[in-house]
This record gives C-alpha cells, structure tokens and sequence, in this order.
C-alpha cells in the first residue's frame, strides 16, 4: 500500500501540474490534485518509514482519498454526461482533471480497502 499511495501521488502532482499549464498558468485551483498528490507521497513514505505508523498512515490515506473523490466527484459526472450524449463541461480542462482525479482516488479507495480485508483475514488465520 505504501508504493501504491507514493505512485497514486506522483500521478496526481503530474496532473495538477498540467492541468495549471493547461489552463495557461492562471487558475491556481488546477494545482489542488497535485496538493492531494504530495499529501499521498509524504504519508507513503511515512508508512515506508515505520512499520508502527503504516496502518496508521494507510488509513489516513485512504480518508484522503474519500476527501478527493467528494472534492473531485461532480467533474467526474461532467465528463460521463458529455460522454453519454449531454452537454460539454463550460470549463472543460477543469472537469476532465477533476474526473482523473475521482477515478484515481476511487481505485485507491478500492485498493486500500481490499488491503485492510487481507491484512485482517492474514492476522487472524
């Protein structure tokens, strides 16, 4: 889990930064994946760090990334509705790097719960 959360950061701070070069360097809320993205990579290398803090880490990861899917979820629904037929997104840079984001802190949700299970079932059996 911990490559997992420095991996998920990396991509995040690459898409916050070409979101913020997409939009020519003027809407500083482009950068927020890439904010998310170093929040990601610094509790992944404190996990790698101390085994004592990985769960503790992990956990606070995966809340993360509940906090980025709520922030990120409407252009998600944005870019799925254009691609079904509806309206283009006014802003659609904004909504296109809002849906990499949701999808990104989905898989990590995903990922990271299916993580807790193993290691749960690995301590008891």
């Amino acid at each position: 889990m911990p490559k997992l959360s420095i991996n998920i950061g990396i991509l995040l701070v690459i898409l916050g930064f070409f979101s913020y070069i997409a939009t020519d360097m003027v809407s500083l809320t482009a950068l927020i994946p890439s904010l998310f993205g170093f929040v990601f990579i610094g509790l992944g290398l404190l996990a790698k760090k101390s085994d004592n803090l990985q769960k503790h880490s992990m956990h606070a990861a995966v809340l993360l990334a509940l906090l980025g899917l709520g922030g990120s979820f409407t252009g998600l629904r944005q870019i799925i509705s254009a691609l079904l037929g509806g309206d283009m997104p006014e802003r659609f840079t904004a909504a296109a790097s809002q849906a990499v984001m949701a999808v990104l802190c989905i898989l990590f949700v995903i990922l990271g719960v299916k993580s807790f299970i193993d290691a749960r079932k690995a301590k008891k059996g």
